[in-house]
């Protein structure tokens, strides 16, 4: 949880605990929110990660800003996760690729052109086993020199196709899984660009199925047999 005033961070709290997020995320907003001297009818804009990652988390914080948006009537900005990794990269390569553990052997990534201001995404958010996102990255970027960013690089360097890289002198860079400020920057910028959304229509991005769903499908299918 993050609040931003003109572009400035005036207040961080991570999610280090083991509370169930859906527990700890509303007493968190009255903290951060407290500890600034505002209240939630001061807030003019939420800004709120709208996946690839955990089902329940993007379930929880999506439900909880529509309520909001309903409620209060602001302007709403969805943000992707892998988004608010790449902007955390350091190194100057023109190209950004941004990975997360996904379980299952494979990983949530994305590839993106830096430009002046902003990343643009080459393609689509993919989750792909570790090897196959190092080699697509490797052809959306045409062979140029690529900044890798995650928050958990053991997914991608354990992996053969890592060492052509590795072997061109680039590594991981490890960024902070505190993704809150960052999440918060990226949606006021595209507030200002009048990128913005409402209740109705925001949606998660999950790039995969809910094993729920998967399971539900697979179920009626064999009992359709």
């Amino acid at each position: 949880m993050a609040v931003l005033r003109d572009g400035e961070v005036l207040k961080v709290l991570p999610h280090d605990s083991q509370e169930d997020y859906s527990i700890w995320l509303l007493p968190a907003v009255h903290e951060c929110l407290g500890v600034c001297g505002l209240g939630m009818k001061d807030v003019e804009a939420y800004a709120v990660a709208a996946g690839p990652g955990s089902f329940t988390g993007v379930r929880v914080g999506l439900t909880t800003v529509k309520a909001w948006g309903e409620v209060y009537g602001k302007p709403i900005v969805a943000v992707s996760r892998l988004e608010a990794l790449a902007v955390q990269a350091a190194d100057g390569a023109a190209y950004v690729a941004a990975f997360a553990d996904a379980r299952r052997g494979q990983v949530f990534g994305a590839a993106y052109r830096r430009g002046e201001k902003s990343l643009t995404r080459l393609g689509e958010e993919m989750v792909i086993a570790p090897g196959k996102f190092v080699e697509t990255v490797a052809e959306l970027s045409g062979g140029e020199r690529v900044s890798w960013v995650s928050s958990d690089s053991e997914s991608i360097i354990a992996d053969e196709a890592w060492k052509a890289r590795q072997a061109r002198g680039e590594r991981v860079e490890m960024v902070s899984n505190v993704l809150a400020p960052s999440i918060a920057r990226i949606g006021l910028a595209q507030l200002a660009a009048g990128r913005t959304t409402d209740a109705l229509s925001l949606d998660a991005n999950y790039v995969r199925r809910s094993d729920a769903e998967i399971f539900w499908k697979g179920g009626t299918a064999k009992h359709g047999r």
